[in-house]
């Protein structure tokens, strides 16, 4: 405890008012905890906001009316499959049997207006098991997320980042000192503290240190996203994992911005770059496939038909809008396609022939894709300009199975806890390979919820 005493005291402090500690303080405060949140950036959302809304649950009442048969142990499998051994995978397991409860308690608590995304299933999951807001829109996720705190009267208060945490002789941590208005500082004590700062994916010095490898493309994630749990855990002890690992996306469309969401190229397109010609196996993935276009000068473009774009428009409100804002042109044929983006007329084409002959399974893909959606492509054409761009990076403070931030030699450390971008992630060691969609935001609420209704189980315990 500070000389002076504390100028603030609640139970449960979090730090950080995106989606993890949005969960976590409503579930802490379920569970009878006083909470508090405080957030450094002017306006809250963090990546949750940016997010397309797409949380992963296995054996949910939404699957089961359905008639979609899933469970803990499928999602674990698809989990892993794509991201391969890892230093995380209790936590993969634990997630992946918390998910349906999560996203139940969403609805049913937070009143969160998720539904079962049935028309997709993304690459990586086996069933339909996407749950994800209509539009499929992470502000919307948000929203209904901030006013379940507000109903609970849960304060935010923004604009006041955390310089520090405070923790007595033995390491157990008491509170946080915070930036106040008109550069004030305040001492709030809390007995506990639950991180949910996110990830690094805006300090471009850690991203060029620990992912070098899409160092080059542009940050499209929250701008509060600048390592703060690296910061905080380092004085106590903490133990980090996975900091070579990120979520990137391939298709960020030019010049506009927004995404091009993967739907697109799952539905039955494929990717070329400048010279009209593609260049690796599209169904890796939106994060996978992004450095492949950095490999590209980060210029690439998506060839599809009207059929997909006007389905895909159907089924993400972003995507609508993209349509409306004319980041897709659509042409008869293949030369006047080209024409659009300046391509080569001959070289794609050559390359729409192809495709659609493997489409309609005339021989075997050289890049080893083997799903084509709607394909094979017929005219009218369209075509958008995608880059890649980072969203998330997967490293962070290393927790066990209820979110609790441990040491070095594998003890937690007391009253520390954390989720979302601050923890580690389940996307594999290293690259954006390891990623399946909604592995953020499964790992971003999940986490939440299981720190606060821990944190405040242990509160009610001291007491």
């Amino acid at each position: 405890m500070p000389a002076d005493g504390w100028d603030i005291e609640t139970d449960v402090l979090v730090v950080g008012a995106g989606g993890c500690g949005l969960v976590a303080a409503l579930a802490a405060h379920e569970a009878g905890a006083r909470v508090a949140i405080v957030e450094k950036r002017e306006r809250a959302g963090g990546n949750t906001a940016l997010s397309t809304a797409s949380i992963p649950a296995a054996g949910t009442r939404f699957q089961r009316a359905a008639g979609i048969d899933d469970d803990a142990q499928r999602l674990v499998e698809d989990l892993m499959r794509k991201s391969g051994p890892h230093d995380m995978e209790h936590m993969t397991r634990r997630l992946a049997e918390i998910s349906a409860p999560l996203v139940e308690w969403l609805v049913d608590v937070a009143q969160v207006r998720l539904a079962l995304i049935r028309d997709y299933r993304h690459v990586g999951h086996r069933v339909p098991r996407l749950h994800a807001t209509e539009g499929c829109r992470g502000q919307d996720l948000f929203d209904d997320l901030e006013r379940a705190v507000a109903a609970r009267d849960i304060p935010i208060a923004l604009a006041h980042p955390v310089g520090g945490l405070i923790a007595d002789a033995s390491g157990a941590v008491e509170g946080a000192v915070v930036q106040g208005e008109r550069a004030t500082t305040l001492n709030i004590g809390a007995a506990k503290v639950i991180l949910a700062t996110n990830g690094y994916a805006n300090a471009p010095e850690l991203v060029r240190r620990f992912c070098p490898d899409i160092a080059g493309a542009p940050n499209y994630g929250a701008l509060g996203s600048t390592g703060d749990a690296l910061r905080l855990g380092a004085g106590l002890g903490a133990a980090v994992a996975h900091l070579g690992a990120y979520q990137a996306h391939a298709a960020l469309a030019y010049p506009h911005g927004s995404l091009m969401t993967w739907t697109v190229i799952e539905k039955g397109g494929f990717v070329v770059n400048r010279s009209g010609r593609r260049f690796a196996d599209e169904m890796l993935g939106y994060s996978a496939f992004a450095a492949p276009v950095i490999a590209e000068g980060n210029e690439a473009y998506a060839i599809y038909d009207v059929r997909i774009r006007d389905l895909v428009a159907g089924l993400s409100v972003d995507f609508a809008e993209l349509v409306a804002a004319g980041g897709v042109r659509v042409a008869d044929d293949a030369a006047a396609l080209a024409a659009a983006h300046g391509l080569d007329a001959a070289a794609l084409g050559a390359s729409i022939a192809a495709y659609n002959a493997l489409a309609a399974g005339n021989g075997a893909d050289r890049f080893g894709r083997t799903a084509f959606g709607l394909a094979p492509l017929v005219p009218p054409y369209a075509i958008t300009r995608v880059g890649a761009g980072l969203f998330h990076t997967q490293g962070g403070l290393k927790v066990d199975e209820d979110g609790r931030v441990l040491r070095r030699d594998g003890s937690p450390i007391p009253n520390l806890f954390a989720g979302g971008g601050a923890a580690a992630g389940i996307s594999g060691r290293t690259g954006g390979a390891g990623y399946v969609s909604g592995n953020g935001l499964l790992s971003a609420l999940g986490l939440g919820w299981l720190a606060g209704r821990a944190a405040a189980q242990e509160v009610r315990e001291e007491r």
